[in-house]
Formats: C-alpha cells, sequence, structure tokens
C-alpha cells in the first residue's frame, strides 16, 4: 500500500457496533427539535446526505466542521414512509441510516464534505461498517443535483485510480430519494451523551484522531 493508502487507512474511522447500544424502547417521534442548530434566514445554504455507517459517528465529525450549520441523523433511500429505527434495523425497508448536512458553500465546500466522507469510513465494504452489518450501513453519496454527482463519481474514480485501497470502493452514488429524521433520542447523540460508554471508548478517539487530520477546517471554539 502507497503512502496515500497509509493516510486514508489512519483516516478510517469506523463505528464498531452501535446497533446494541441503540435503544429500542423510544416512542415513535421522528420531530426533531432543532432549536440548537437554527439557520440564519440571510445564510445561502447547501444540503448535502450521506451514508457511512451508523449515523452517530457520521453526525459527530460533520457537525464539528466550520461552516456546517446543521447535521439531521435519519433514514432514506428506501420505500417505507416515516420510518422508525426499529423497521430499519429489520433491514426489510430500504433504507439507510443517513445524515443530511445543511452547509455554508463560501465557508465549506462540497469537495472538502466529500473528503471527509470518504476518510471516515471504510468505502471498501459492503453493507458494513466494522461490526455494524446490515443493508442499512452502506456507503452512499445521494446527490441533490448534477454538479453533486459528477464531483462524487471524480472523486471515487480518483481514489480507486490512486491504488489508496486494497479493494475496490463500493460507495454508491445515486440520486436523493427522501429523508425521514431519526428519533430525538438519535440526535446531537454524542453531544448529549459523552459520557455513556460507547461514546467514550468508540466515539471519541475517532474524534480525536479526526480532530488532528481536520484540524484546520474545524469550528473556532472559545
Amino acid at each position: 500500500m502507497n503512502n496515500c493508502g497509509l493516510l486514508l487507512v489512519l483516516l478510517t474511522l469506523t463505528c464498531s457496533s452501535c446497533k446494541g447500544n441503540k435503544s429500542t424502547n423510544q416512542q415513535q417521534n421522528i420531530q426533531v427539535n432543532m432549536n440548537s442548530q437554527s439557520i440564519p434566514n440571510n445564510i445561502h445554504t447547501d444540503t448535502a446526505t450521506f451514508g457511512e455507517g451508523c449515523f452517530w459517528c457520521t453526525e459527530a465529525f460533520f457537525q464539528r466542521l466550520e461552516g456546517v450549520l446543521q447535521v439531521v441523523s435519519g433514514y432514506g433511500g428506501g420505500f417505507i414512509e416515516n420510518p422508525t429505527y426499529e423497521q430499519v434495523c429489520d433491514k426489510n425497508t430500504g433504507h439507510v441510516e443517513l445524515c443530511r448536512i445543511i452547509y455554508d458553500p463560501s465557508k465549506i465546500s462540497y469537495d472538502e464534505l466529500l473528503e471527509v466522507f470518504w476518510k471516515t469510513h471504510n468505502p471498501t465494504t459492503i453493507d458494513q461498517q466494522g461490526n455494524d452489518v446490515g443493508p442499512q450501513y452502506k456507503s452512499v453519496v445521494y446527490y441533490h443535483n448534477e454538479e453533486q454527482k459528477n464531483k462524487a463519481i471524480q472523486y471515487k474514480d480518483a481514489l480507486n485510480k490512486s491504488g489508496a485501497w486494497d479493494n475496490p470502493i463500493v460507495t454508491l452514488v445515486e440520486a436523493f430519494k427522501n429523508f425521514y429524521p431519526a428519533e430525538n433520542y438519535h440526535q446531537n447523540y454524542y453531544n448529549s451523551n459523552q459520557t455513556q460508554g460507547y461514546c467514550r471508548f468508540v466515539i471519541q478517539p475517532k474524534l480525536e484522531k479526526f480532530e488532528k487530520v481536520f484540524k484546520t477546517k474545524l469550528k473556532h471554539t472559545n
């Protein structure tokens, strides 16, 4: 493996079995409280939709990027309206765990978001990230326009040609179909549950690596 490949391996921050830690006793409440993620009306925004395994990890990565205004965990790509977490886990809804990312393109580009996407999970495993196995954990880019489609395909092709990975990249690049916000207890999960075991021992170490690699792209904190 070349230097690029070694770097990508270093950056691959896959989640390990968050399924077993998600509550199955929550009510079917898919209305997301977005008060902590309000977006000023005078800001031009764009949307990216990515699936890279467990959305707890994906959400935590993208929330920290300068220019990202809102990240919502949810389900999409399937054929069941307003699915619950339990239904998605049954693996017969066609839905994928996704994050919808609203961003300010004057501060962060779609190309930069793609870079973070491909460097924070393993894009060579079909329907699997770490110990999470199932169609809901597939690697996918849902594009919202032709420009996003072309950029995602070009980035994927370039990575395959670079030999950065020993195996071919299996990430799907598909037109956006639908998105349903996940239950409230999935939203802002890491930030709200940092002392929880899974957050401390799985997500936190990955975030520490992520923040070192992407330190120039992070939000400024006081």
